[in-house]
């Protein structure tokens, strides 16, 4: 049952077989089956093809599915007067974490199932297909478990985050925290988990602190990553890269010597503008990473605290705007930088055997993602 998108005025592919990382065509088609692409090409020679059924793209530009390789969306509670307080002018600390871990602890399986639902929900409305998902919230054996647990109904892409601050039933004893995280709650966590990340930052964890949970994650199966430099310079871009992250997440104060390091490293950056428009922080540089041959992804950090966005095309359009991105960059680092973040081929990308997660703008072209900010834009998907 081949479905073939025809009369695509651009299509994004992603696919350096086209000639260029981005990979655009022009009058374009593509064609899938099963939920697998299986042919692409110019329009032209779309005529050839005998699919069961045809999409008339009317001239529309068609992406890969946006991937979100950063949230924390299994939470409740809410921390818009926090917001409110940032907006008027009280700086940004982490602290608040703490209430949401109190909401979210208070709240049932069910409750957290519907809410994750939600937003999940609303995501894919906006072009997401591919989300990875952060505990974090639970701070508890029992509550991490849960956490994980939910999430992995949604997605692949779990990530055991015990490390995202210290609880307040741990006050004045934050290494007897880290020994929970990198023993009981790590064995309990592991099964729903592919991912383990640490807040390396002032206020959360230490370096030797993140380089024992990190540690302790990879002899438990899980792949590392890290939130870092969020909030000032620190030695979380040295520890990424010493311990093989696929990526460092924040990057908001990255010095020359960072940007160095990670430029002869495997490791990659996350940018996650949705935090600094939120928490009026500077927006990272992310032309200064690019030019140095940094890999740079675009993620919401949907969470209540700091970033309560769900939109993948708002990230795009403040990534423009702020950051020094071009409009094909940013899209590049919202689909195809996010799978790498993720460690994923398979999505992020329009090729024969990818994942067929296509997106029909209501546009002509890609520019229209940061041309038109705040306006949905998607008109059809396939996922």
């Amino acid at each position: 049952m081949a479905t073939l998108f025809r009369n695509i005025g651009e299509l994004f592919t992603n696919d350096p077989a086209w000639g260029d990382r981005f990979g655009i065509l022009q009058d374009a088609a593509v064609e899938f089956d099963a939920g697998v692409i299986t042919w692409v090409g110019s329009d032209t020679d779309a005529a050839q093809r005998t699919p069961s059924e045809v999409v008339d793209c009317t001239g529309n530009a068609v992406i890969p599915g946006f991937v979100d390789s950063h949230t924390h969306l299994v939470f409740a509670g809410d921390r818009s007067a926090e917001f409110e307080a940032r907006m008027a002018g009280e700086k940004y600390t982490a602290g608040g974490i703490n209430s949401t871990v109190t909401a979210t602890r208070s709240a049932t399986d069910s409750e957290l199932r519907e809410l994750l639902a939600v937003r999940v929900q609303e995501m894919k409305s906006q072009g997401t297909s591919t989300v990875e998902i952060k505990t974090g919230y639970g701070l508890t054996v029992e509550h991490e478990v849960r956490l994980a647990r939910i999430a992995r109904e949604f997605t692949d892409d779990v990530t055991f985050l015990g490390a995202h601050v210290v609880p307040s039933d741990f006050d004045g004893s934050a290494d007897d925290y880290v020994d929970l995280v990198c023993g009981e709650m790590l064995d309990a966590v592991a099964p729903y988990a592919k991912w383990i990340d640490v807040f390396c930052e002032t206020g959360a964890f230490t370096e030797e602190q993140s380089e024992r949970i990190l540690d302790a994650g990879r002899r438990a199966g899980l792949l590392p990553r890290i939130h870092g430099a969020q909030l000032g310079p620190s030695g979380a871009v040295a520890l990424a890269v010493s311990r093989g992250a696929v990526s460092i997440d924040h990057g908001t104060f990255l010095t020359d010597a960072d940007i160095e390091l990670l430029a002869g490293s495997t490791t990659g950056v996350t940018l996650l503008p949705g935090a600094e428009f939120s928490t009026r922080q500077p927006y990272p540089d992310a032309r200064r990473l690019l030019d140095a041959g940094v890999t740079v992804a675009l993620a919401t950090n949907c969470n209540p605290g700091s970033s309560f966005t769900s939109s993948m095309p708002f990230c795009i359009a403040l990534a423009v705007r702020e950051m020094g991105m071009t409009p094909a960059e940013a899209l590049w680092s919202a689909t195809a930088g996010g799978a790498r973040a993720l460690g994923r081929d398979d999505v992020g990308r329009i090729a024969v055997g990818a994942k067929a997660h296509l997106v029909e703008l209501a546009a002509p072209n890609h520019v229209h993602l940061a041309y038109r900010p705040g306006v949905n834009l998607v008109h059809r998907t396939t996922f």
